[in-house]
């Protein structure tokens, strides 16, 4: 469980941290890295939405501005008119909406829509007025490690001496910056930003250790999903990484990760379900019960003879 805070509150609810929540991605153009946007088609965003729901999201994060520095930025304007009433559609159909924005604009209409979380990937080197807006709006707030401002790559590579350490010591700062304008620490959940800032290897290094980010005792939301650092390990292309990302995920989860933002709800799902059951189950949570013992008692090699079982396995079988 994440230390210090049980829930992380959002705009008109409370997220509980004593399990994994799915954060299902929503991009709403046709440069996304991986090749998933659904474009400026609304009906395809609220499709799309629907579907990982069902397979197991709780959360839609919506964006219509890709992270990829090689793309234009969108005009603030356009993109508030372009995702208000997708917002809008997917409240009204019972969907938790995060906006995935780090424009003040985009994040006023967005929440005005009916938005729960501004998912802001500028870790505040633009400023604080789309922290500002969330907190105005008493939502949830994503503060992302960024070693540079959105669409801009450094000139040269950062140099860390600890990455981990150092990205721990920027969102201790960042925290109390968001502290000043108002927000709460329920209000905040931290994301360490991998592919933000670091190499390939850096990533790893943060993932490795990614329980030492517990000790701000924020919610901890992770957005690894297909991303590049997987491609250096296996050399697989994005759209083949879900099963590698599942195994960041399970691993994550196991170090205090509540928060998984996926293209493939359904593989985390069961990802999530196993590493939950391996290090957060209470003893006994899947012991046998009054059931799941007898349906095979007396049985012997000799029994077995029919080609098929003369009984079935009880659903949930404990033996």
């Amino acid at each position: 469980m994440t230390e210090g805070l049980l829930h992380w509150q959002l705009r008109t609810r409370a997220l509980p941290l004593d399990g994994p929540h799915i954060m299902g991605i929503v991009n709403l153009t046709e440069d996304s890295f991986s090749g998933d946007g659904v474009g400026r088609d609304v009906t395809g965003a609220l499709r799309r939405a629907a579907s990982l729901r069902e397979a197991g999201a709780a959360i839609i994060d919506l964006g219509a501005e890709t992270a990829r520095a090689d793309r234009p930025v969108i005009d603030a304007e356009a993109e508030a008119r372009l995702v208000a009433p997708v917002v809008a559609a997917l409240a009204n159909e019972g969907h938790v909406v995060s906006i995935d924005t780090y424009k003040p604009l985009v994040a006023r209409a967005a929440l005005d829509s009916g938005a729960e979380i501004v998912n802001d990937i500028s870790g505040l080197t633009l400023g604080t007025a789309a922290a500002e807006e969330a907190a105005k709006a008493g939502a949830g707030y994503v503060l992302n490690y960024s070693y540079s401002m959105p669409k801009r790559r450094p000139e040269s590579p950062p140099v860390y001496t600890d990455v981990v350490t150092e990205t721990l010591a920027w969102m201790f700062d960042r925290v109390t910056e968001l502290r000043a304008v108002g927000m709460t620490d329920e209000h905040i959940a931290i994301d360490p930003g991998i592919a933000f800032g670091k190499s390939h290897d850096e990533d790893l290094q943060v993932l490795r250790r990614l329980g030492e980010f517990r000790a701000l005792g924020l919610p901890l939301l992770l957005a690894h999903s297909r991303k590049n650092f997987i491609g250096s390990v296996d050399g697989q292309p994005p759209a083949d990484r879900d099963l590698e990302t599942h195994v960041v995920t399970a691993f994550a989860y196991g170090q205090g990760a509540r928060i998984f933002r996926v293209h493939d709800a359904a593989g985390a799902r069961r990802a999530l379900a196993m590493a939950a059951a391996l290090t957060t189950a209470a003893p006994g949570a899947f012991a046998p019960d009054a059931t799941s013992w007898p349906w095979r008692a007396g049985a012997s090699a000799p029994h077995m003879t029919r080609e098929s079982p003369d009984k079935a396995a009880p659903p949930g079988q404990r033996w």
